[in-house]
């Protein structure tokens, strides 16, 4: 699970406007942070299934929401991954 505190700054460096917490920037970006987490995870505890199982669904979701993105503003993904460093 992700801290209040770095939860907290993800969402104010992604953030659309000032009372924005659930865009789709914001969700990607916590998405990315969880992704993040859970692969540290499974380095030290490569047998850990129930984390690797997981960590799939996390990132099924994070294309989920980057694909709609995608289909909602043509070309806004693009920002947005480059700034998460994403595909490399």
């Amino acid at each position: 699970m992700l801290q209040k505190e770095r939860k907290r700054d993800i969402i104010a460096q992604f953030k659309l406007n000032e009372n924005d917490t659930g865009s789709t920037e914001v969700q990607v970006a916590l998405l990315t942070e969880r992704i993040n987490q859970l692969t540290e995870h499974l380095k030290l505890y490569p047998q850990d299934r129930h984390s690797r199982h997981a960590l799939l669904k996390v990132i099924g979701k994070q294309r989920r929401f980057l694909a709609y993105l995608n289909k909602r503003k043509p070309g806004g993904q693009h920002p947005l991954v480059a700034r998460l460093g994403l595909r490399k």
